[in-house]
């Protein structure tokens, strides 16, 4: 039988690759015109990056659709043993430049902090806001990443839920430009996502989605790069400790016994001799409540002081005591943090935090070596 470009070019016009919904011919992912030797095919196909999730699926429907071309143009004419003894190889080009290797991401950003909690509800999500917000106020370059895959709530409290990342062109790849709002770099899944659908993802989806939020985005020259870490401890921390160098962990609590005990669970997992991420220290949220109309009282609510106990037995500092006012929940609704509003208690108790905080990192920078990244066999 004899075999001819344009035999090739119908083949591949049959299949359809997942990234666009056309088929190769028409997304223009056939770099070159088909090579044709004796029996052999060579094809190169170009994706838009190494890491294309449809890579392997789209390479074999290209070779069993070449195969049943000529299988169904060998039966036409006769030769249909012929047709067995064709060879088709598929060579794969990259639009993009390949990630960096794991150990050179991100080279611009100096410390990598993680914020966490044991348990969820204890307003972690919004300490991470207001840290973010907080450092970038006292003139610090400051990224926000929203590591919630399945409930990602920082384009909201940033008020820019209608906002759509777009991609620029950064030494040869593709990247992903983070919104940025109060001088905060921010990424999350939910600018890619309805906020009105559940994300009903297995978790290596989710882990593939968060590497490319870290590895496939402009992140640029950073200070301090926040992770708003979910709840317990799951795929998505694990995925972290394996992708990045974290610099240190800031452990956030309610005062009451039963989010304690879940902060030691997170305490626990960093200090972990296969992670050895050091504890930054603990944060109180909701240390007592204070009413508006009587900014001098206190009222504690989910008990006093429970945090700075569990920080004195655990032996790092207690960074902060937030108190539970009803402003901070109606600002972070509306999109206006309470760290954007300095000349109030709350902003304040941020502004706070955040120096704490580059006197806690500093000091851990000088007497600590850099974390590693975890080995990704973690049961050995």
């Amino acid at each position: 039988m004899t075999l001819y470009p344009k035999l090739i070019m119908d083949a591949l016009a049959t299949v359809t690759y997942a990234g666009t919904k056309k088929n190769l011919v028409e997304s223009e992912m056939v770099a070159d015109q088909p090579a044709i030797n004796g029996n052999k095919v060579t094809v190169v196909l170009e994706f838009p990056r190494d890491t294309d999730p449809f890579l392997k699926s789209t390479v074999k429907a290209a070779e069993a659709a070449i195969k049943y071309h000529c299988k169904k143009i060998a039966a036409e004419e006769g030769v249909s043993e012929e047709a067995e003894n064709i060879e088709v190889e598929i060579v794969t080009e990259f639009k993009s430049k390949p990630r960096p290797e794991l150990d050179k991401l991100l080279p611009q950003v100096k410390n990598i902090i993680a914020v966490s909690s044991g348990k969820g509800g204890v307003g972690k999500s919004t300490v991470s806001a207001n840290l973010a917000i907080a450092l970038a106020r006292l003139g610090y370059k400051v990224g926000l990443l929203d590591c919630d895959i399945f409930g990602p709530s920082m384009p909201k409290m940033f008020q820019v839920e209608d906002e759509r990342p777009y991609a620029v062109k950064v030494d040869g790849r593709d990247l992903i430009c983070p919104i940025e709002k109060y001088g905060v770099k921010l990424l999350s899944i939910g600018f890619f996502v309805s906020p009105s659908t559940a994300t009903l993802w297995r978790g290596g989806m989710a882990t593939s989605a968060l590497k490319q939020l870290i590895a496939d985005a402009d992140w640029g020259e950073l200070d301090y790069f926040i992770l708003d870490t979910p709840p317990g401890t799951s795929d998505i921390h694990l995925t972290l400790l394996q992708t990045l160098a974290i610099t240190g962990a800031v452990i956030v609590s309610t005062p009451q016994q039963v989010a304690l005990a879940d902060a030691r669970k997170g305490i626990d997992m960093y200090r972990n001799e296969k992670v050895n991420v050091p504890i930054l220290g603990l944060i109180e949220n909701m240390a007592w409540f204070t009413p508006a109309e009587l900014p001098e009282n206190r009222y504690y609510i989910f008990g006093k002081e429970g945090c700075k106990k569990l920080a004195e037995e655990m032996s790092v500092p207690l960074l902060a005591q937030i108190p539970l006012v009803q402003g901070i929940c109606e600002s972070g609704d509306s999109g206006e943090p309470a760290a954007t509003k300095v000349d109030t208690m709350t902003g304040q108790a941020f502004i706070n935090l955040a120096q704490a905080v580059v006197t806690v990192v500093n000091r851990r920078n000088k007497e600590l070596p850099k974390t590693q990244i975890v080995g990704v066999n973690t049961n050995s």
